[in-house]
């Protein structure tokens, strides 16, 4: 059987952060519903218990909520004939903030997934959190649900460059959230950081790392902020003081010496882990394998073609309606069947096969296969990109061992240009 990773898009937030592009919004009245009932998903025709009465103008965005759920399972159900020959290892609950979500829906998709799909026993499957969005029951019911690792975003230890990002919680809060995680049973906990930020310092950032390396965790994963276009930060940039390009390359150092010299190792350009921690569902992603998204604007890429959901509500509630309806049985189709909805596709062409093989690959630290590009394009490497290789390897930003070719510690310094050699 073939493997395959499934993405499950969580788009509600209590609040968006200052520097967010993802497909997300904010729908804070669930937030406090959530936390004040860990309500259970009374979706339709399942014995979940309604708990308390939902006031203040809550209606519409439980309602909301509720909708959403039962087209994600809609959508699990249409698409599962088409991937029969596989066999998932690894499940990604996305967002947003899944954490918001009750036990109980949780538990009723983790179960249509499995009642589908054919999920191997030791399947890695991840929930993002963010702190201050869970309860001890919520994450002993997650647990019982199947969720095998928690990532939680955490950026800082500072409350004020937490503050100057839009994040809904404090450094304390984090601490909790990561307490009661552990309480709970997680065994398998990465923490998600961010240099770079407004008013952050190369000691402060320093402080951080320290502070949760302490916490051992079994994975980290250690981002700059990139300011995007169109979020708050972006348009209000000017109104804060960033850490300059000295200050943000020290930070970029810092990082994996602090971790390495707390026994993480670095797998890929911003993840490290312990032996045997690293992130499964992130590796598919990096090694071109096959994934699948569901939910608002979920990406998926199976065979080579590669497609994503409708981004706006309505037009994903046509396209599940669709497929429920139509029981499709092909992986995608670009002509639209009559009174059904069909997805814009892309059928990567051999070149861009290549492409994303060496520019996603070279992204991890074990490199790329010289024998695995062969089998797979039966060309030789050196043939495709034999120019580009021996420029690289004279700028010593690449190195050629025992058949891979990766980066070196100069090249991982300077990634994204040595990438972009790789587009043609």
């Amino acid at each position: 059987m073939r493997d395959l990773s499934i993405y499950i898009h969580i788009p509600f937030c209590v609040r968006k952060c200052l520097y967010c592009d993802f497909l997300s919004f904010a729908m804070p009245a669930w937030q406090e519903e959530a936390m004040a009932f860990d309500r259970e998903w009374p979706g339709e025709g399942l014995s979940y218990t309604e708990i308390g009465e939902a006031g203040c103008g809550r209606e519409k965005e439980i309602e909301n909520v509720i909708r959403y759920g039962s087209l994600l399972k809609k959508e699990i159900i249409a698409q599962a004939e088409k991937y029969r020959d596989h066999q998932v290892i690894s499940i990604f609950w996305g967002g947003g903030t899944p954490s918001l979500l009750g036990t109980g829906m949780v538990q009723e998709l983790m179960g249509v997934i499995h009642r589908y799909y054919a999920v191997i026993p030791e399947a890695e499957v991840t929930m993002e959190a963010n702190p201050g969005t869970v309860t001890a029951q919520k994450l002993r019911g997650y647990i019982t649900a199947g969720i095998n690792r928690l990532s939680i975003g955490l950026q800082s230890t500072f409350d004020q460059e937490l503050k100057r990002i839009g994040r809904i919680h404090d450094y304390r809060t984090f601490l909790e959230t990561y307490r009661l995680a552990r309480e709970a049973g997680f065994h398998n906990i990465n923490i998600d950081l961010m240099a770079a930020l407004p008013g952050q310092s190369v000691a402060s950032y320093a402080e951080t790392l320290h502070r949760v390396t302490k916490l051992t965790p079994e994975h980290i994963s250690a981002y700059s902020l990139i300011l995007e276009e169109g979020t708050p930060l972006y348009e209000r940039q000017e109104e804060y003081q960033f850490p300059d390009e000295e200050e943000e390359r020290e930070m970029y150092l810092l990082t994996e010496q602090s971790l390495a010299a707390c026994g993480y190792r670095r797998y890929e350009i911003s993840n490290y882990a312990r032996k045997g921690y690293e992130c499964r569902h992130n590796k598919v992603y990096w090694q071109r394998g096959d994934y699948i998204g569901f939910g608002l604007g979920a990406a998926s890429m199976v065979g080579n073609v590669r497609w994503s959901n409708p981004s706006q509500f309505g037009e994903y509630e046509t396209y599940v309606i669709s497929q429920e309806q139509k029981e499709k049985t092909a992986l995608c189709q670009k002509t639209e069947t009559e009174g059904g909805e069909a997805l814009p596709v892309q059928i990567l062409t051999r070149q861009e096969q290549m492409e994303e093989f060496m520019f996603l690959g070279l992204r991890m630290m074990c490199g790329v296969s010289r024998e695995m590009f062969y089998k797979l394009y039966g060309q030789r490497i050196e043939k495709v990109y034999g120019t580009i290789l021996d420029k690289l390897y004279a700028q010593k930003l690449l190195v050629c061992e025992n058949d891979v070719i990766r980066l070196t510690p100069k090249g991982i310094d300077v990634s994204n240009y040595v990438m972009a050699q790789f587009l043609f």
